[in-house]
């Protein structure tokens, strides 16, 4: 009868804890369900974390994935469908924000790969800059569609903006290893997108 009862016990507690990882995430207000779909692909969160410059939040940001993933490599290498969803916490120039992300990609990558991405980068700095600001509660995605390409869409009151895919997958890693790469815009989200303990 122990026996019995230690294993509905081990049973319940390995459901709850596949239901607990399943749940949405709330990251400082902000909500990150559990899956999310890339043009008719399911893909699932792996880990979603907050933006610190110094001591202020800056955004949120869920990874989603066709499955979980704990390193950057598994992360760059995997195929299918991918999503970066970020939500600002506080105001910031949009061409600003496209400026740290074209430095965060050269900061991680050789100059070599870094300078065939330059129109790429130019084009995506563009595209933040006609938006003029993010306003906190304002999002943006960044997406891999298999076939397409990287599509980024902002989505804020004053501008909503879908570029054209880049076509280069070596783009969407180039833009994925500005959290996950060896000098990550903010270690601790890093850890985060890679679904690790706090």
């Amino acid at each position: 009868m122990k026996k019995l009862l230690k294993a509905g016990l081990l049973a319940a507690a390995l459901i709850s804890t596949s239901m607990a990882q399943a749940q949405s995430q709330t990251v400082s207000g902000v909500k990150y369900d559990d899956a999310s779909d890339v043009r008719g692909a399911k893909v699932t969160l792996n880990g979603a974390g907050i933006r610190y410059k110094a001591i202020f939040k800056v955004y949120t940001a869920g990874l989603y994935l066709p499955r979980k993933a704990g390193s950057t490599e598994e992360v760059l290498a995997m195929p299918g469908a991918k999503r970066m969803n970020i939500t600002m916490l506080r105001d910031i120039d949009s061409g600003e924000l496209g400026k740290l992300f074209s430095r965060g990609m050269e900061d991680n990558m050789d100059k070599a790969a870094f300078s065939k991405l330059v129109p790429g980068v130019l084009r995506m700095s563009q595209l933040f800059s006609e938006c003029k600001a993010l306003k906190a509660g304002e999002s943006f995605m960044i997406d891999w569609v298999p076939g397409v390409g990287t599509v980024i869409s902002i989505n804020s009151a004053k501008c909503f903006q879908q570029t054209e895919p880049f076509k280069e997958p070596e783009f969407y890693n180039a833009l994925l290893r500005i959290w996950l790469g060896p000098s990550p815009a903010d270690w601790k989200l890093k850890d985060a997108l890679l679904g690790k303990p706090a």
